[in-house]
């Protein structure tokens, strides 16, 4: 499944524009989380849905003017639901159906948790050139080997007790060791909900976002971790500021 086109559920559309200008230059799809089994559709009140509102906003504002569409993915299943790997089939849709529209535009995704993780297997799509990855589920045996190329920023809180950010920093290597470019920042004081210092997490997210755009400079310590060698171990653990 990684990378390639992958059909939509019949009468489901995976991809729900928030931002759509008349010709797209880029686009950005973010991505919420979700739980490791459940095959019954998110509600009406779906709270990983509405906790990833603010980074929408957050990088709508950071890209206003350069021609960005923003979109969400929208999940037929609550959980990942081990081989089927819901969240990622219908990421890929919802790539499928952005590809058609828009053309072979760059986009960045940008994923939380079970997002984050659907966001990464995702990843080789042809239109992405880089992953925001918030609090990624990453299991050990998560592949990487098609995210050649593509570059890949991770956040983890150090307090969360739901996806644990060592797993993160290992896939992240393994990632950079397969051919992609990664950096990882690890934010202190927040656990995986992103509440604490949430307007850190949002203000990091859209400014990460908008550099992976090029709409402006990346930080340098994320620009010299994207720019190791495969063999290299820094630039994962870098210390998100303050603000």
């Amino acid at each position: 499944m990684d990378g390639q086109a992958v059909p939509g559920a019949p009468g489901h559309r995976a991809l729900v524009w928030r931002e759509r200008p008349e010709a797209p230059a880029a686009a950005v799809l973010v991505l919420h989380g979700g739980q490791e089994a459940g095959l019954h559709r998110p509600g009406p009140i779906n709270l990983p849905g509405l906790r990833m509102r603010p980074f929408a906003r957050a990088v709508e504002k950071a890209t206003a003017g350069a021609g960005v569409a923003v979109g969400v993915v929208r999940y037929r299943c609550r959980g990942w639901n081990g081989e089927r790997a819901d969240a990622a089939r219908d990421t890929l849709a919802a790539l499928q159906d952005l590809a058609e529209e828009l053309g072979p535009v760059p986009t960045v995704l940008i994923g939380h948790s079970m997002g984050g993780r659907a966001a990464l297997r995702a990843g080789g799509h042809p239109c992405v050139t880089g992953v925001v990855a918030l609090a990624p589920w990453c299991p050990e045996d998560e592949p990487c080997a098609h995210l050649t190329g593509r570059r890949l920023l991770m956040l983890h809180g150090d307090l969360d007790r739901v996806t644990a950010p060592d797993a993160t920093l290992r896939f992240a290597g393994r990632a950079r060791g397969a051919g992609a470019r990664a950096a990882g920042y690890r934010v202190t004081g927040s656990g995986h909900t992103l509440l604490r210092r949430a307007g850190d997490w949002h203000r990091a997210t859209a400014e990460l976002t908008a550099g992976l755009l090029g709409l402006r400079d990346l930080p340098p310590d994320v620009a010299a971790a994207l720019d190791l060698p495969a063999s290299a171990d820094g630039g994962l653990r870098l210390a998100l500021a303050h603000r």
